[in-house]
């Protein structure tokens, strides 16, 4: 029972974020700081995806290193 839940959630996580992908759909340009000539152009999702990884990926490394200290 327990397993069907957990795939019906998984599911409509996966409808919910594939829902929210198509919607924002539009292109984003996201310009270098320093060098304003360079640019990278991704739908708005991309970005936010792309975004979210870095902050949960440095979020996992600050908290590994913490625990072994």
């Amino acid at each position: 029972m327990i397993n069907l839940i957990t795939w019906l959630l998984r599911i409509a996580v996966f409808v919910i974020l594939a829902v929210f992908a198509s919607k924002n759909s539009q292109p984003v340009v996201l310009q270098y700081y320093l060098d304003q000539s360079q640019s990278l152009e991704l739908p708005l999702s991309v970005a936010l995806l792309i975004f979210f990884a870095l902050g949960v990926l440095i979020t996992a490394l600050f908290v590994r290193c913490r625990c072994h200290n």
